[in-house]
């Protein structure tokens, strides 16, 4: 809901109470298994408090999705071009499994929407995903047509840390009951992994 003055603290905290509860459920339920009703619940407001602040299930997803952007390109926004090649994609691979470690709801939050079509996050992906992916390509591009990578699709590299690193939050059950761990400690195992693998891949 649009205000023209700052909310008070107790206003603050609600919102954010609603905003945390929404992503549990939605992270749960997905889009269309969500009700306003179990968001009001699990947030310890009644409905009508809760609209008070968000005209509809619609709006509180659209705020989740506007902040969960903002989260899941920063990693990416880092590649820097003036830095060494392989280390600024290895650095972004470690930032991307980081998000999974520490921001789980929000990757499956992401996983939900886009197994459902994406059919609300079709502007953002034209206004920030794809511009910031051509950007970053290129970039990628251009240290491979300096021989400083391996040739390769830099989309599809991209796309490929994208499934090895949100995996460990997507699929955090079936990871935890293979491993039969109970804590994080495969994050340290999988960092592993993965920088290894992707260095041996990149290495001219």
């Amino acid at each position: 809901m649009t205000r023209s003055k700052p909310q008070t603290r107790i206003q603050q905290r609600n919102t954010e109470a609603i905003l945390e509860a929404a992503l549990d459920v939605f992270s749960q339920q997905g889009f269309r298994g969500t009700t306003l009703d179990q968001i009001a619940e699990r947030a310890g407001l009644s409905k009508p408090n809760l609209l008070y602040y968000f005209p509809s299930k619609e709006a509180i997803h659209a705020r989740l999705i506007t902040r969960l952007l903002k989260d899941w390109l920063d990693p990416l926004r880092a590649l820097d071009p003036a830095g060494d090649p392989v280390e600024e994609i290895l650095g972004y691979i470690r930032r991307k499994l980081e998000l999974s470690r520490s921001l789980p709801r929000e990757s499956r939050l992401f996983a939900n929407e886009i197994l459902q079509g994406a059919p609300r996050m079709q502007a953002a992906f034209a206004d920030e995903l794809k511009p910031l992916v051509d950007e970053k390509a290129a970039i990628i591009a251009a240290w491979v047509a300096s021989g400083r990578l391996p040739p390769l699709d830099p989309r599809h590299l991209i796309f490929s840390i994208w499934a090895t690193t949100q995996h460990y939050a997507d699929f955090d059950a079936q990871v935890r009951a293979v491993l039969d761990h109970d804590d994080d400690s495969h994050f340290a195992e999988a960092e592993a992994f993965l920088i290894g693998h992707y260095r041996r891949s990149l290495a001219v």
